[in-house]
């Protein structure tokens, strides 16, 4: 494990008891994540997870640090073995599920929630609502090209790449290649 996962497990491991961070064997960070959990809820990291902010060593530009944030009660964010994150924001209100052998490229952003509801009977009270999350489950073996968006509510089927650039609306069968915005089926295999 590197000198920042263990910094990290430290600091969280005091705290684990209120907040709930899994780390799984041989997970590496490169640079510091911003990770932000609130009180019930949980991050789940499976084994040999990797977790890239530093833009010098990544062949792209990368704007942010990958950012995982958890912020309702309840919420998840579950991320399955070997998969790696590069400088992508994760950040459920709900249930985010990324599966094994994923590849997220930078600046990648996947967020079950809107924030806010339309309100377009009422648009001055649209600061003040709240929308209903819905989970996204993102399957095993799956590649999202850099800058892609994944929006609440989708599904994406087991070996499926998204194109660079992409925004993702719905549901993403397994084994195609997607691409587009919104993101249409380029692809079968």
């Amino acid at each position: 494990m590197s000198r920042l996962v263990n910094k990290l497990m430290n600091l969280y491991s005091r705290l684990y008891c209120r907040y709930k961070l899994g780390f799984g064997v041989s997970c590496k960070v490169n640079r510091k994540p911003i990770i932000q959990l609130y009180s019930k809820e949980s991050i789940e990291l499976g084994n040999n997870v990797s977790l890239n902010s530093n833009r010098y060593t990544y062949h792209l530009n990368m704007h942010s640090p990958v950012k995982l944030m958890a912020d309702t009660p309840n919420a998840k964010i579950i991320i399955g073995d070997n998969t790696r994150i590069n400088g992508a924001c994760i950040h459920a209100q709900n249930k985010i599920v990324i599966g094994k052998n994923c590849l997220i490229a930078a600046n990648v952003q996947i967020f079950d929630s809107n924030g806010h509801l339309p309100a377009f009977d009422c648009v001055q009270l649209r600061i003040n609502t709240r929308d209903i999350p819905k989970e996204i489950i993102i399957g095993d073996n799956i590649w999202i090209g850099a800058n892609s968006i994944i929006l609440p509510g989708v599904h994406i089927g087991n070996g499926s790449v998204i194109a660079a650039g992409s925004i993702v609306t719905q549901d993403i069968p397994a084994m195609v290649l997607a691409g587009g915005n919104p993101a249409k089926i380029i692809k079968e295999y």
